[in-house]
Protein backbone atom coordinates (compact mmCIF):
# COMPACT_ATOMS: atom_id res chain seq x y z
CA UNK A 1 0.00 0.00 0.00
CA UNK A 2 2.77 2.29 0.95
CA UNK A 3 4.59 1.85 -2.18
CA UNK A 4 1.58 2.68 -4.44
CA UNK A 5 0.60 5.61 -2.73
CA UNK A 6 4.62 6.86 -3.24
CA UNK A 7 4.16 5.66 -7.00
CA UNK A 8 1.33 7.67 -7.35
CA UNK A 9 3.28 10.49 -5.39
CA UNK A 10 6.48 10.83 -7.89
CA UNK A 11 3.49 10.14 -11.09
CA UNK A 12 1.93 13.58 -9.67
CA UNK A 13 5.78 15.09 -9.51
CA UNK A 14 6.46 14.02 -12.60
CA UNK A 15 2.71 15.59 -14.09
CA UNK A 16 3.24 18.81 -11.89
CA UNK A 17 6.74 19.51 -13.71
CA UNK A 18 5.79 18.70 -17.32
CA UNK A 19 2.70 21.26 -16.27
CA UNK A 20 5.11 23.49 -15.15
CA UNK A 21 7.42 23.38 -18.00
CA UNK A 22 4.00 23.46 -21.05
CA UNK A 23 3.05 26.54 -19.25
CA UNK A 24 6.73 28.03 -19.42
CA UNK A 25 6.61 27.41 -22.76
CA UNK A 26 3.53 28.69 -23.45
CA UNK A 27 3.82 32.13 -21.10
CA UNK A 28 7.11 32.95 -23.69
CA UNK A 29 5.90 35.22 -26.83
CA UNK A 30 9.06 34.61 -28.83
CA UNK A 31 7.86 30.91 -28.30
CA UNK A 32 4.17 31.25 -29.31
CA UNK A 33 4.92 32.96 -32.29
CA UNK A 34 7.63 30.64 -33.51
CA UNK A 35 4.67 27.71 -33.20
CA UNK A 36 2.47 30.17 -35.59
CA UNK A 37 5.29 30.44 -37.83
CA UNK A 38 5.61 26.64 -37.69
CA UNK A 39 2.29 25.92 -39.04
CA UNK A 40 1.97 28.79 -41.09
CA UNK A 41 4.93 26.89 -43.20
CA UNK A 42 3.49 23.34 -42.42
CA UNK A 43 -0.19 24.54 -43.79
CA UNK A 44 1.28 26.53 -46.84
CA UNK A 45 3.86 23.24 -47.75
CA UNK A 46 1.20 20.73 -47.24
CA UNK A 47 -1.76 22.68 -49.81
CA UNK A 48 1.02 23.30 -51.87
CA UNK A 49 1.79 19.44 -51.97
CA UNK A 50 -1.73 18.81 -52.27
CA UNK A 51 -3.11 20.90 -55.08
CA UNK A 52 0.26 20.24 -57.38
CA UNK A 53 1.58 23.93 -56.62
CA UNK A 54 -1.07 25.53 -57.56
CA UNK A 55 -2.14 27.55 -54.78
CA UNK A 56 1.54 29.22 -55.02
CA UNK A 57 0.83 30.27 -58.79
CA UNK A 58 0.97 33.98 -59.03
CA UNK A 59 -2.81 33.93 -60.37
CA UNK A 60 -4.04 32.22 -57.01
CA UNK A 61 -1.60 34.00 -54.81
CA UNK A 62 -3.55 37.53 -56.14
CA UNK A 63 -6.62 35.94 -55.83
CA UNK A 64 -5.57 34.90 -52.09
CA UNK A 65 -4.82 38.64 -51.56
CA UNK A 66 -8.14 39.82 -53.22
CA UNK A 67 -9.99 37.63 -50.42
CA UNK A 68 -7.47 38.90 -47.61
CA UNK A 69 -8.42 42.47 -47.24
CA UNK A 70 -11.76 42.70 -45.90
CA UNK A 71 -10.55 39.60 -42.92
CA UNK A 72 -7.62 41.57 -42.60
CA UNK A 73 -8.83 45.07 -41.30
CA UNK A 74 -11.60 43.62 -39.35
CA UNK A 75 -9.49 41.27 -37.74
CA UNK A 76 -7.79 44.40 -36.52
CA UNK A 77 -10.27 45.61 -34.65
CA UNK A 78 -11.24 42.83 -33.03
CA UNK A 79 -7.75 42.63 -32.30
CA UNK A 80 -7.56 45.44 -29.91
CA UNK A 81 -10.75 43.93 -27.98
CA UNK A 82 -9.22 40.59 -27.50
CA UNK A 83 -6.38 42.19 -26.43
CA UNK A 84 -8.48 43.48 -23.35
CA UNK A 85 -9.67 39.94 -23.11
CA UNK A 86 -13.22 41.22 -24.91
CA UNK A 87 -14.89 39.34 -27.76
CA UNK A 88 -17.22 40.37 -30.66
CA UNK A 89 -19.42 38.16 -32.42
CA UNK A 90 -21.64 40.88 -34.45
CA UNK A 91 -18.70 41.68 -36.69
CA UNK A 92 -20.44 39.68 -39.40
CA UNK A 93 -23.77 41.54 -38.70
CA UNK A 94 -21.85 45.32 -38.67
CA UNK A 95 -20.28 44.06 -42.00
CA UNK A 96 -23.85 43.56 -43.42
CA UNK A 97 -25.65 46.53 -42.12
CA UNK A 98 -22.80 48.99 -42.78
CA UNK A 99 -22.74 47.73 -46.12
CA UNK A 100 -26.32 48.52 -47.08
CA UNK A 101 -25.54 52.32 -45.70
CA UNK A 102 -23.06 52.63 -47.92
CA UNK A 103 -25.00 51.02 -51.14
CA UNK A 104 -27.49 53.29 -49.99
CA UNK A 105 -25.00 56.43 -49.72
CA UNK A 106 -22.92 55.68 -53.11
CA UNK A 107 -25.85 56.51 -55.00
CA UNK A 108 -25.10 60.21 -53.87
CA UNK A 109 -21.42 60.57 -52.92
CA UNK A 110 -19.02 57.68 -52.36
CA UNK A 111 -17.41 59.51 -49.43
CA UNK A 112 -20.39 60.37 -47.26
CA UNK A 113 -20.82 56.75 -48.09
CA UNK A 114 -17.43 55.82 -46.69
CA UNK A 115 -18.47 58.11 -43.41
CA UNK A 116 -22.00 56.08 -43.34
CA UNK A 117 -20.43 52.63 -43.63
CA UNK A 118 -18.12 53.62 -40.63
CA UNK A 119 -20.20 55.84 -38.51
CA UNK A 120 -23.19 52.75 -38.20
CA UNK A 121 -20.29 49.94 -37.34
CA UNK A 122 -18.97 52.83 -34.92
CA UNK A 123 -22.64 53.24 -33.44
CA UNK A 124 -23.28 49.24 -33.07
CA UNK A 125 -20.12 49.08 -31.21
CA UNK A 126 -21.23 51.51 -28.86
CA UNK A 127 -24.14 49.60 -28.22
CA UNK A 128 -21.92 46.46 -27.38
CA UNK A 129 -19.83 48.63 -25.16
CA UNK A 130 -22.69 49.92 -23.07
CA UNK A 131 -24.18 46.92 -22.02
CA UNK A 132 -21.08 45.59 -21.40
CA UNK A 133 -19.34 48.27 -19.46
CA UNK A 134 -22.48 49.70 -18.15
CA UNK A 135 -24.75 46.88 -17.30
CA UNK A 136 -21.84 44.60 -16.84
CA UNK A 137 -22.79 42.11 -19.62
CA UNK A 138 -19.71 39.72 -20.66
CA UNK A 139 -18.73 40.73 -24.40
CA UNK A 140 -19.73 37.34 -25.66
CA UNK A 141 -23.30 37.25 -24.57
CA UNK A 142 -23.89 41.09 -25.27
CA UNK A 143 -22.61 40.13 -28.91
CA UNK A 144 -24.28 37.66 -29.35
CA UNK A 145 -27.56 39.32 -29.24
CA UNK A 146 -26.54 41.65 -31.52
CA UNK A 147 -25.32 39.78 -34.06
CA UNK A 148 -28.60 38.03 -34.02
CA UNK A 149 -30.46 41.82 -33.62
CA UNK A 150 -28.77 43.00 -36.18
CA UNK A 151 -28.57 39.99 -38.92
CA UNK A 152 -32.17 40.74 -38.28
CA UNK A 153 -31.86 44.31 -40.01
CA UNK A 154 -29.67 43.10 -42.72
CA UNK A 155 -32.80 40.34 -43.24
CA UNK A 156 -35.72 43.19 -43.12
CA UNK A 157 -33.68 45.65 -45.48
CA UNK A 158 -32.61 42.71 -48.28
CA UNK A 159 -36.47 41.07 -48.07
CA UNK A 160 -37.56 42.05 -51.26
CA UNK A 161 -33.98 42.18 -53.40
CA UNK A 162 -30.15 42.72 -52.51
CA UNK A 163 -29.46 46.59 -52.06
CA UNK A 164 -27.23 47.51 -55.36
CA UNK A 165 -24.97 49.95 -54.92
CA UNK A 166 -24.29 53.16 -56.79
CA UNK A 167 -23.42 52.36 -60.82
CA UNK A 168 -19.84 53.67 -60.59
CA UNK A 169 -18.61 51.47 -57.35
CA UNK A 170 -17.31 49.02 -59.16
CA UNK A 171 -14.58 51.91 -60.23
CA UNK A 172 -13.03 51.99 -56.69
CA UNK A 173 -13.07 48.05 -57.44
CA UNK A 174 -9.28 48.67 -57.94
CA UNK A 175 -5.77 46.66 -56.07
CA UNK A 176 -4.06 50.16 -55.44
CA UNK A 177 -7.35 51.54 -53.59
CA UNK A 178 -7.81 48.43 -51.23
CA UNK A 179 -3.75 47.66 -51.12
CA UNK A 180 -3.38 51.31 -49.86
CA UNK A 181 -6.82 51.40 -47.04
CA UNK A 182 -5.22 48.13 -45.87
CA UNK A 183 -1.67 49.24 -45.18
CA UNK A 184 -2.94 52.32 -43.56
CA UNK A 185 -5.25 50.84 -41.11
CA UNK A 186 -2.82 47.89 -40.41
CA UNK A 187 -0.35 50.54 -39.93
CA UNK A 188 -2.07 52.74 -37.86
CA UNK A 189 -3.00 49.78 -35.67
CA UNK A 190 0.80 48.53 -35.14
CA UNK A 191 1.87 52.09 -34.10
CA UNK A 192 -1.06 52.79 -31.49
CA UNK A 193 -0.55 49.06 -30.20
CA UNK A 194 3.00 49.51 -29.97
CA UNK A 195 3.93 53.23 -29.21
CA UNK A 196 1.11 54.58 -27.70
CA UNK A 197 -0.25 54.56 -23.75
CA UNK A 198 -3.82 53.03 -25.44
CA UNK A 199 -1.63 50.13 -26.33
CA UNK A 200 -0.16 49.69 -22.64
CA UNK A 201 -3.63 50.27 -21.37
CA UNK A 202 -5.22 47.39 -23.31
CA UNK A 203 -2.57 44.55 -22.66
CA UNK A 204 -2.82 45.94 -18.92
CA UNK A 205 -6.35 45.31 -18.78
CA UNK A 206 -6.68 41.77 -20.71
CA UNK A 207 -3.90 40.74 -17.75
CA UNK A 208 -6.09 41.90 -14.62
CA UNK A 209 -9.24 44.75 -14.78
CA UNK A 210 -8.73 45.19 -10.63
CA UNK A 211 -5.66 45.75 -10.98
CA UNK A 212 -5.49 48.11 -13.87
CA UNK A 213 -8.17 50.51 -12.09
CA UNK A 214 -5.67 50.64 -9.27
CA UNK A 215 -2.74 51.80 -11.70
CA UNK A 216 -5.14 54.30 -12.69
CA UNK A 217 -6.10 53.38 -16.06
CA UNK A 218 -9.67 54.22 -17.02
CA UNK A 219 -10.81 50.87 -17.75
CA UNK A 220 -14.51 51.24 -18.62
CA UNK A 221 -14.14 54.38 -20.72
CA UNK A 222 -10.92 52.69 -22.77
CA UNK A 223 -13.42 49.20 -23.04
CA UNK A 224 -15.88 51.54 -24.56
CA UNK A 225 -13.91 53.29 -26.92
CA UNK A 226 -12.49 50.00 -28.69
CA UNK A 227 -15.80 48.49 -29.17
CA UNK A 228 -16.51 51.70 -31.05
CA UNK A 229 -13.35 51.26 -32.74
CA UNK A 230 -13.68 47.76 -33.86
CA UNK A 231 -16.91 48.64 -34.96
CA UNK A 232 -16.12 51.94 -37.06
CA UNK A 233 -13.00 49.64 -38.87
CA UNK A 234 -15.20 47.24 -39.55
CA UNK A 235 -17.44 49.31 -41.19
CA UNK A 236 -14.16 50.57 -43.39
CA UNK A 237 -13.86 47.20 -44.15
CA UNK A 238 -17.71 46.71 -45.38
CA UNK A 239 -16.72 49.70 -48.46
CA UNK A 240 -14.03 46.69 -49.48
CA UNK A 241 -16.71 44.50 -49.56
CA UNK A 242 -19.06 46.48 -51.35
CA UNK A 243 -16.62 47.81 -54.32
CA UNK A 244 -16.08 43.71 -54.50
CA UNK A 245 -19.47 42.35 -55.42
CA UNK A 246 -21.86 45.80 -55.67
CA UNK A 247 -24.48 45.18 -53.56
CA UNK A 248 -25.77 43.35 -50.47
CA UNK A 249 -27.86 40.22 -49.34
CA UNK A 250 -29.15 39.29 -46.25
CA UNK A 251 -26.42 36.73 -46.37
CA UNK A 252 -23.51 39.71 -46.03
CA UNK A 253 -20.82 39.43 -43.94
CA UNK A 254 -22.10 36.02 -42.52
CA UNK A 255 -19.71 33.42 -40.60
CA UNK A 256 -17.17 36.71 -40.49
CA UNK A 257 -16.54 36.61 -36.85
CA UNK A 258 -15.98 33.17 -37.02
CA UNK A 259 -13.37 33.60 -39.31
CA UNK A 260 -11.88 36.64 -37.37
CA UNK A 261 -11.85 34.67 -34.53
CA UNK A 262 -9.95 31.47 -36.35
CA UNK A 263 -7.80 33.60 -37.74
CA UNK A 264 -6.34 35.04 -34.64
CA UNK A 265 -5.94 31.86 -32.73
CA UNK A 266 -4.14 30.65 -35.33
CA UNK A 267 -1.82 33.05 -34.95
CA UNK A 268 -1.13 32.23 -31.26
CA UNK A 269 -3.36 35.06 -30.06
CA UNK A 270 -4.70 34.05 -26.55
CA UNK A 271 -8.26 34.19 -26.00
CA UNK A 272 -7.90 35.84 -22.64
CA UNK A 273 -5.46 38.78 -23.89
CA UNK A 274 -2.84 40.65 -22.06
CA UNK A 275 0.74 41.02 -22.22
CA UNK A 276 1.12 37.24 -23.95
CA UNK A 277 -0.78 39.49 -27.10
CA UNK A 278 1.73 40.37 -29.84
CA UNK A 279 0.57 42.54 -33.24
CA UNK A 280 2.30 39.77 -35.63
CA UNK A 281 -1.33 37.55 -34.41
CA UNK A 282 -2.90 39.16 -36.74
CA UNK A 283 -0.57 38.74 -40.28
CA UNK A 284 0.22 35.27 -39.47
CA UNK A 285 -3.21 34.11 -38.18
CA UNK A 286 -4.99 35.83 -41.30
CA UNK A 287 -2.65 34.61 -43.92
CA UNK A 288 -2.52 31.09 -42.24
CA UNK A 289 -6.48 30.89 -41.95
CA UNK A 290 -6.67 32.38 -45.94
CA UNK A 291 -4.17 29.37 -47.18
CA UNK A 292 -6.26 26.49 -45.33
CA UNK A 293 -9.47 27.85 -46.27
CA UNK A 294 -8.43 28.44 -49.89
CA UNK A 295 -6.20 25.58 -49.91
CA UNK A 296 -9.60 23.02 -48.67
CA UNK A 297 -11.72 24.62 -51.26
CA UNK A 298 -9.10 23.93 -54.04
CA UNK A 299 -8.58 20.22 -52.81
CA UNK A 300 -12.03 20.00 -53.31
CA UNK A 301 -13.66 19.43 -50.23
CA UNK A 302 -17.48 20.42 -49.60
CA UNK A 303 -18.30 22.79 -47.64
CA UNK A 304 -19.59 21.21 -44.44
CA UNK A 305 -16.10 19.03 -44.53
CA UNK A 306 -14.21 22.08 -44.58
CA UNK A 307 -16.09 23.83 -41.65
CA UNK A 308 -15.66 20.49 -40.07
CA UNK A 309 -11.88 20.68 -40.40
CA UNK A 310 -11.32 24.53 -39.68
CA UNK A 311 -13.30 23.59 -36.32
CA UNK A 312 -11.01 20.77 -35.23
CA UNK A 313 -8.10 23.35 -35.77
CA UNK A 314 -9.70 25.68 -33.97
CA UNK A 315 -10.28 23.66 -30.91
CA UNK A 316 -6.80 21.79 -31.32
CA UNK A 317 -4.99 25.51 -31.12
CA UNK A 318 -7.33 27.02 -28.73
CA UNK A 319 -5.83 24.29 -26.57
CA UNK A 320 -2.55 24.92 -27.40
CA UNK A 321 -2.20 28.49 -26.97
CA UNK A 322 -5.09 28.99 -24.11
CA UNK A 323 -3.57 30.45 -21.19
CA UNK A 324 -4.88 28.19 -17.99
CA UNK A 325 -3.27 30.71 -15.36
CA UNK A 326 -6.17 32.88 -16.43
CA UNK A 327 -9.11 33.49 -14.22
CA UNK A 328 -11.47 35.05 -16.30
CA UNK A 329 -11.55 33.69 -19.92
CA UNK A 330 -14.12 36.89 -21.52
CA UNK A 331 -14.38 40.13 -19.75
Amino acid sequence: MEELQTDIKEQKTVEVKHRSKYHELMSNPTARTILSVIGFVVILCLFTALTGGKIIEPSNIKLLLSETYVLLIASTGVFLLMTMGCIDFSQGSILGVSSIVICYLSNYNIFLAILGGMAIGAAIGAINGFFNVKRKIPSFIVTICTMFLFRGVCAFLTTNSPVYAGENIFNYNTVSIKLIITIIIVLVVFLIFHFTKLGYNLKAIGSGETASRFAGIKVDQTKWIIFMVAGMITGLAAFLNVIKVGSVTSTGGNMLETEIMIALVLGGMPISGGALVRFSNIILGVFTYKILSTGLNMIGLATEMQQLIEGVIFIIVVAIFSDRNSTQVVK
